[in-house]
């Protein structure tokens, strides 16, 4: 259960076994169902998830009340709604599993208490709001004046599982194009 939790950890900082099971007993293991909303719209998020298996998507709805794919999180990855994590406002996005998945969930509580007491475990968590920084301002930035082909090559290239793991209406919301610009993008690239 805890395997590619540990495996994770263990490839971003260094560990003792002591360390790893301290980390693991905060986690609590979650199955899901296709399209389960782990949070809803205006809820306050109190989990981090660490996917196992499966995949997260953060949604939101457009004022004209189109599905907008903000982020999308795989095995072996943490995810949450950020924002409503770290100052306990409500969320302005929902949290779903797109397919059946597995995930080990620490409440807000005790991952804090983890980021305090073990700096290893502190580190990681800077290296994922850099990374998700990173990963969000190159995917705004970088679709700033990209036609829908560049913009499809731009996740080839940055976020190669997305496509083949996503439908094409998720994947359409996250690149704001229409699904079947996406589909005669993709049948162009074959």
């Amino acid at each position: 259960m805890f395997a590619t939790l540990t495996k994770f950890l263990d490839s971003k900082a260094s560990f003792s076994k002591d360390q790893l099971e301290e980390i693991c007993s905060f986690f609590s293991q979650i199955k899901t169902k296709r399209n389960q909303i782990l949070l809803g719209f205006e809820d306050v998020c109190k989990y981090y998830y660490f996917i196992n298996k499966g995949c997260v998507r953060l949604y939101t709805f457009t004022a004209d009340g189109n599905e907008s794919s903000r982020y999308f999180a795989f095995e072996g990855n943490f995810v949450t709604a950020l924002p409503s994590f770290i100052d306990q406002q409500p969320a302005e996005e929902f949290l779903q599993t797109i397919i059946s998945s597995e995930l080990l969930s620490i409440r807000r509580e005790d991952f804090y208490r983890l980021v305090k007491t073990l700096p290893a475990f502190a580190k990681i968590y800077t290296e994922i709001l850099e990374l998700g920084f990173i990963v969000a301002q190159k995917r705004i930035y970088g679709f700033q004046g990209f036609d829908a082909l560049e913009k499809v090559k731009w996740i080839i290239k940055h976020q190669p599982k997305l496509l083949i793991s996503v439908s094409n209406r998720m994947a359409a919301s996250y690149l704001g194009i229409a699904p079947a610009t996406l589909s005669r993008v993709k049948a162009k690239l074959n």
